[in-house]
């Protein structure tokens, strides 16, 4: 049996043990060897050649971004960040992200956490995860297209998103154009900062406002709008508006937020087309949802990102094989059909 190798970044002594005492101890994996520092890493990797990478975030002389940035230009290979909860922490793995890096783990207690076992289940997952992504995405001609056959003149676009989001989303959003007539709803799962983080990044560079949604909000055509981390957010409406809604109750999903819970609200919304989008991610997230929406809404259209472009493609593949989806995309295309959708519409 082949085990997954790892190489286990941090400047701490103590972090670089527990990490790998918790990787060792799991089965099909394996740490074959640490690094101290940033440079440490650069040359470890050029001979170990190992399977996934872990980077701590805040090191001394060359920082994780940095590191991350040199190892996708000398040798691509899954990298999953570990970041403290701190906002500083959350802006530089959103960053990292969009650099390439596979996912992150929240550090439960900053930056030498005494509790790192906390997190060993899903730093195990996300390894197992990683050592499967996709690196490689590239171009596909093959993909299916249905003609929208939408009937009202208002629209609301929602996307769901996981692992590999921040990067896939600033594609789709930057092919927003400044006119854009519908408000956007999205839920990326990460955690508490890390989703106003990803907002702010956003907002620098779409051509659309981007904001972490609020409960009570009313939504407004053309803005963007986050599900904030660790709260479900949904969508209600009242007389002529749209409200946003956030809670914390449990919800049969162990996201939160959870995609499913977002996209059930949308079945009550009536007198809108409902554009659904689901992008890279694992598992299952979103469909329970889409069912609600092709189930209740009279005019829906649904987009699934294609596995030649997705760097994982669980919640994709899960909503074409049971849902049955309108529309599989690359990524790089998926932004100027939603935008052929809503100006068509807008024009009728």
């Amino acid at each position: 049996m082949n085990h997954i190798q790892v190489l286990v970044v941090d400047d701490s002594a103590f972090m670089r043990k527990m990490i790998s005492d918790m990787i060792n101890q799991s089965d099909g994996m394996e740490v074959v060897d640490t690094a101290r520092n940033g440079r440490q890493a650069l040359e470890k990797i050029k001979t170990i050649k190992p399977d996934v990478v872990t980077l701590d975030v805040e090191m001394p002389e060359i920082d994780g971004l940095s590191v991350l940035k040199e190892i996708m230009k000398i040798h691509p290979i899954p990298v999953i960040m570990l970041s403290s909860l701190t906002q500083k922490g959350a802006d530089i793995t959103v960053q990292a992200i969009e650099n390439g890096a596979i996912d992150f783990i929240s550090k439960p207690s900053g930056s030498i956490s005494l509790n790192i076992e906390d997190v060993k289940e899903e730093l195990i997952s996300k390894i197992n995860l990683a050592s499967r992504a996709n690196l490689k995405t590239g171009q596909s001609n093959h993909f299916k297209r249905e003609n929208p056959k939408l009937i009202y003149s208002k629209s609301l676009v929602a996307i769901g998103v996981s692992t590999g989001g921040p990067k896939a989303l600033q594609t789709v959003l930057c092919d927003l154009p400044h006119e854009f007539k519908a408000p956007v709803i999205i839920v990326q799962h990460m955690p508490p900062k890390f989703t106003l983080s990803l907002a702010k990044r956003l907002n620098k560079i779409s051509n659309l406002s981007v904001v972490e949604a609020q409960s009570g909000e009313i939504l407004i055509p053309g803005k963007v709008y986050i599900a904030p981390g660790g709260q479900h957010l949904s969508v209600k409406q009242v007389g002529q508006a749209l409200v946003f809604e956030t809670s914390q109750h449990e919800f049969k999903s162990h996201y939160r937020p959870s995609i499913d819970y977002m996209f059930e609200s949308l079945s009550h919304i009536s007198g809108y087309n409902i554009i659904s989008t689901i992008l890279t991610g694992m598992g299952s997230d979103g469909v329970k949802g889409l069912k609600s929406i092709k189930n209740c809404q009279a005019s829906n259209y649904v987009i699934a990102e294609s596995k030649e472009t997705a760097v994982i493609n669980g919640m994709p593949n899960a909503a074409i094989n049971q849902v049955g989806v309108d529309t599989v995309l690359p990524i790089d295309q998926i932004g100027q059909v939603i935008t052929d959708i809503i100006s068509q519409r807008g024009r009728e």
